[in-house]
């Protein structure tokens, strides 16, 4: 998740990724950067969520949400957190 100025005030944009070829799967873009903006990400990808097995992230309050707990739970995708202080998987180029 990022942001994007517009009129002076932020915006946020969510992308999914396919971290197999880098292919964005999801996207949306919204004023707040909350569980609801991930969860209508997950919306938008045109494939079965059942094809979907991790969600990397790092550790943001914005997800840690009984929205998106469910929805993991209900799909069955794990979930994978990058370290502390370390929101790109730093563990993968140790």
């Amino acid at each position: 998740m990022t942001y994007v100025n517009v009129r002076g005030k932020r915006n946020y944009i969510c992308i999914l990724l396919d971290l197999y070829n880098r292919e964005i799967i999801g996207y949306t873009a919204g004023k707040n950067k909350d569980a609801n903006l991930v969860y209508k990400t997950f919306s938008t990808i045109k494939r079965s969520l059942e094809d979907v097995n991790i969600l990397h992230t790092d550790r943001g309050n914005k997800l840690k949400n009984k929205i998106i707990d469910d929805l993991l739970t209900t799909f069955e995708i794990t979930r994978s957190l990058s370290k502390k202080i370390c929101p790109y998987g730093c563990e993968a180029y140790l």
